[in-house]
């Protein structure tokens, strides 16, 4: 990654001459260097736009040209990749400051922890001012508001939790590793448990449904709608038990995360940086790469469309996006891909970050119309295949786009966004501007401070374990589904009177706090594409 003391280094490198560089009179001034002069007029956007850096050509950083993205694209997606240590992640901060700076909230996932210091002023210092100056960048130590969030509540962050209803089926089905069969049987157990008004809140009470579907009693539950096989709920009842054991029972239960809490915005009218730490659960990437799919997934459901705007909702950086896609079924990955191209007209901007193109699927690829490329190296003959596809993905170019990839230094990219018109820029090699908040991780014990400074921690520091589908088993262990029925009312008349839409509607729906976790009695709860539960606000 391009820390601070990279900036020189970055300096120091000649990316590859383009190829047609001699021709074309690359040398010569932009004013009659008929290359140059197409690719700046590509960047000359009439509205509001993210300043990337500035174009290498022949050898030269040409201030004279910078490198920029309309705002109002950025909710046209978009892939950041290459090798590791090329500076995806400072590429993800400088692009993050700058949509905070518009107003526009941004959510960064920090698998590595070295996003935090977004929050807090850069270090000015020779280097970082070496390389403003080389990109014609005022570069002045500011920070951003930021609010720090982490799954579950392991490590330092504000928890974020989902219910397994709203997690849904296909979501969980990933994480638990099931195959298409196990998969849609587990499909089977959330209808029954959506239309029994059995609320699957946290892992025990999806183990007692399971549980319950193949005892004596609750056999014949399933039987018009395909049944549950013993040994598919024995793979079910053993994948969830492994699961919980890998310490992943905090991430479930209540109160659940509200993604409406990723739309604010500061009091100076800065987009607040909502910053996911996920250093505490980097060993468990299949869980955070779906808990990102699922927090995407519900801003889907809840958000309404507003077609084109000069300016995104919410960008979304989507780090280590391979995780998301390795062993996905075509189901799941035809979810993703009807997500990423439905969301943008509501206004919601998605960049997946990676090493190649290659990790992302080809349909997905496709709605990707923003790209910042950093290195790539090609050590191996694999390394020469991964090479070679990027090089096909770019449109044409004056430059040799190969020779150009393997001799990027630390922060310069290959860019190529889409112009205000929709259409695609000139491909441009570009030394990248320096973030200006502080580069490099702030310490524990600020992180916790700002958690516990946080309007969110009052909202979801204290988890809440309210009665649900586990307790209502319990206490009717052997009166059949109909006891079951009939309990679930009871329940809700213990808790609070329900509000006067509910009453209106007949609606027998329990309260997570402030978002209805539950479903009608005898209806099923209408899911998404990806089975997650659709919530009202």
């Amino acid at each position: 990654m391009m820390s601070a003391g990279a900036a020189d280094e970055a300096g120091a490198t000649t990316p590859g001459t383009p190829a047609a560089a001699t021709d074309l009179g690359a040398t010569t001034p932009a004013a009659t260097d008929p290359v140059v002069a197409g690719i700046a007029a590509g960047y000359a956007f009439g509205g509001q736009a993210l300043d990337l850096g500035a174009l290498l050509w022949d050898g030269r950083c040409r201030p004279d040209v910078p490198v920029r993205i309309p705002l109002a694209m950025l909710n046209r997606h978009g892939l950041v990749a290459g090798a590791t240590g090329t500076g995806k992640t400072k590429t993800l901060q400088l692009i993050a400051e700058q949509l905070s700076a518009q107003g526009v909230p941004v959510f960064l996932a920090d698998v590595k922890g070295d996003l935090s210091g977004i929050a807090r002023p850069g270090q000015p210092n020779e280097r970082v001012r070496g390389r403003a100056g080389e990109v014609g960048q005022e570069w002045t130590a500011t920070g951003f508001p930021a609010e720090f969030l982490a799954l579950g509540g392991l490590g330092h962050g504000v928890p974020v939790r989902a219910t397994v209803t709203s997690f849904g089926p296909v979501l969980f089905a990933k994480v638990l590793r099931l195959n298409q069969t196990q998969e849609q049987s587990l499909g089977l157990i959330f209808h029954y448990a959506d239309t029994k008004g059995l609320e699957l809140i946290d892992l025990k009470d999806l183990r007692a449904v399971v549980a319950f579907l193949t005892s004596d009693e609750g056999k014949a539950e399933l039987r018009n709608i395909g049944g549950l096989s013993t040994a598919t709920a024995g793979v079910i009842l053993r994948s969830l038990t492994a699961f919980e054991a890998q310490g992943m029972a905090d991430f479930f239960g209540e109160p659940e995360f509200d993604t409406a809490d990723l739309l604010r915005t500061a009091p100076d009218g800065r987009g607040v940086v909502s910053v996911l730490e996920l250093p505490a659960v980097q060993d468990r990437p299949l869980l955070f790469s779906t808990f990102l799919m699922w927090l995407l997934a519900d801003l889907f459901h809840d958000l309404p469309e507003i077609g084109d705007a000069d300016r995104p909702r919410l960008v979304f950086f989507f780090d280590e996006a391979h995780l998301l896609f390795d062993g996905a079924s075509k189901a799941f990955l035809d979810s993703i891909t009807q997500t990423v191209r439905l969301i943008r007209s509501k206004g919601v901007g998605v960049f997946f970050v990676t090493q190649t193109p290659k990790d992302v699927p080809s349909d997905v690829l496709a709605q990707l119309g923003n790209r910042v490329q950093h290195a790539l190296r090609a050590f191996t003959p694999e390394d020469e295949k991964a090479l070679r596809a990027t090089v096909r993905t770019f449109p044409k170019s004056p430059y040799d786009i190969e020779e150009l990839l393997t001799g990027l230094g630390i922060g310069e990219a290959v860019v190529t966004v889409l112009s205000e018109q929709g259409a695609p820029t000139p491909v441009a090699a570009t030394r990248l501007r320096a973030p200006e908040s502080l580069m490099g991780p702030v310490d524990a014990a600020e992180l916790d401070a700002a958690v516990r400074e946080s309007v969110l921690s009052s909202r979801y520091a204290q988890a809440v374990d309210r009665e649900s589908a586990y307790e209502k088993l319990r206490q009717t262990p052997a009166a059949g589904p109909e006891a079951v029925q009939k309990a679930a009312p009871r329940a809700a008349a213990r808790r609070a009177e329900p509000s006067l839409v509910e009453q209106v509607v007949g609606s027998g729906m329990f309260k997570s706090l402030a978002r209805s976790v539950g479903t009608q009695l005898g209806r099923e709860i209408t899911r998404s594409l990806f089975g997650t539960a659709r919530r009202r606000r």
